[in-house]
């Protein structure tokens, strides 16, 4: 076992009782928030990508322009491929409100993107700390497990996405494909 990898078990372990206890926590979701995450449990494909995008609406807001700002100008760069640029805005978001989970999950996904597993299941642990119902930070936490060679992990992080977001796109896809490659191996 390489060196990356060792770390990367260590950081695993470490982590994983906090996802799996994320649930528990009271992240002060509005009655607007709790509304729309009733409909996404009934509604149609076509009806849940609405609710999904007024979710992320809600998600998005800060509470601060500066801050609303800084979030922007970092998927921005994250849009472009600059892994580095949104790190630093998506770091200067978490510094002036370390409370704000859409600071934490942006820099979550560059520091994913940039192939930095470690600091992104870091972010990922304080993203559910502060959103328990944060579906997109659990299917980035079963993608950081399927790419760490861990469907076990990655299968159990799926489908707690899709508890919470039942037609999570390109999730019910992944569970069945890891679900096939599961019953594959015992030959």
């Amino acid at each position: 076992m390489g060196v990356r990898a060792a770390i990367l078990n260590r950081i695993v372990a470490a982590l994983v009782p906090l996802f799996l206890t994320c649930g528990l926590a009271a992240a002060g979701d509005s009655a607007r928030l709790d509304d729309l995450f009733t409909r996404l449990q009934t509604a149609e494909p076509a009806e849940a990508a609405r609710i999904e995008s007024e979710i992320w609406i809600e998600w998005s807001k800060s509470g601060s322009p500066a801050i609303d700002l800084l979030l922007q100008r970092g998927r921005d760069a994250l849009e472009l491929g600059d892994t580095g640029q949104a790190i630093a805005h998506f770091t200067a978001v978490i510094d002036h409100d370390p409370d704000f989970a859409e600071g934490w999950n942006g820099r979550a996904t560059a520091y994913f993107q940039a192939g930095e597993f470690g600091p992104s299941l870091a972010d990922i642990a304080h993203v559910l700390t502060l959103n328990p119902r944060h579906f997109g930070a659990l299917a980035g936490l079963g993608a950081i497990f399927e790419d760490s060679d861990r469907p076990d992990k990655a299968l159990a992080a799926y489908r707690a996405a899709l508890a919470i977001h039942p037609h999570l796109e390109g999730i019910p896809e992944a569970v069945e494909r890891l679900e096939t490659e599961a019953e594959g191996q015992e030959l």
